[in-house]
């Protein structure tokens, strides 16, 4: 097992313990959970409005579900190259969170909307995080993994 290998394995891991808490606790503060957003607890008060996030939480589980699958068929059959394209793909995609979600998250947070307040500076930090591991994974492979085959 090579350290692309191990990344993706700690992203697996993270990943689907988020997807557990989303079916099953999705009000929580904790893992990501979407109590931190106030409006949540006032979904609640619309039964229409409750529904329609409740089925974007139960899509987004779903969708890191696929996610999860994918990269245990990569672990499981991928080889090297496979893996680092993977990785790859990983940072690439984390990188939309910059992109589309924290500004949104960003502007929620500075009026109020989230609690704790700073919570969107969290939030980047543990995914500027992420491809900073992916990163470092793909910079250790080439020094000492070299071999793609």
């Amino acid at each position: 097992m090579n350290i692309l290998s191990i990344a993706i394995i700690i992203f697996l891991v993270l990943e689907t313990l988020n997807v557990f808490m989303l079916y099953f606790t999705p009000g929580t503060r904790r893992g990501n959970g979407l109590g931190v957003f106030n409006a949540y607890e006032k979904s609640k008060k619309d039964p229409e409005v409750h529904a329609l996030v409740r089925y974007l939480i139960n899509w987004v589980a779903g969708t890191k579900i696929i996610f999860i699958a994918l990269l245990i068929v990569i672990l499981i059959t991928g080889d090297n190259i496979t893996k680092l394209f993977s990785v790859g793909a990983l940072i690439l995609s984390i990188l939309t969170y910059f992109w589309r979600l924290h500004p949104s998250i960003s502007s929620m947070d500075a009026d109020g909307q989230i609690t704790p307040k700073g919570y969107s500076r969290i939030l980047a930090y543990m995914i500027a995080g992420f491809i900073v591991v992916f990163v470092v994974a793909i910079i250790t492979y080439f020094v000492f993994f070299h071999k793609l085959a």
